[in-house]
């Protein structure tokens, strides 16, 4: 059975996070927190999706996010997952040697609490 579509909807905001696999670190030393944000610029001008704040920490990220197309997230995370998996793997010469990430990342719309 397919797992089910996950909300990617342009204008809605979202909260997306993803971890290092068994909680092990995907951030060693700050060049490769650098190296993340670098690649994060790369996506943002390949995507047209908007990053309002994030948080990353040595075995996990989160981030804000807000499609300004439907899919455009979804699609801006697995590149950004992909690209930073293998550049870790190169620079620190461990493909072959397991996932980087503990999984696809998750995303959960944020809800207003206002109400009208």
């Amino acid at each position: 059975m397919p797992r089910p579509l996950r909300s990617d909807v342009a204008g809605q905001f979202y909260h997306a996070l993803n971890r290092g696999n068994a909680r092990q670190p995907i951030f060693h030393k700050d060049e490769d927190y650098e190296a993340f944000e670098h690649i994060m610029n790369e996506g943002l001008e390949k995507y047209p999706v908007d990053l309002l704040c994030y948080q990353w920490m040595p075995n996990h990220w989160h981030m804000i996010l807000m499609p300004r197309e439907d899919g455009a997230m979804g699609r801006l995370l697995y590149w950004v997952s992909m690209t930073h998996a293998a550049r870790h793997h190169a620079h620190y010469r461990a493909t072959g040697t397991g996932h980087l990430y503990q999984g696809r990342f998750k995303s959960f719309p944020v809800q207003s609490d206002v109400t009208v």
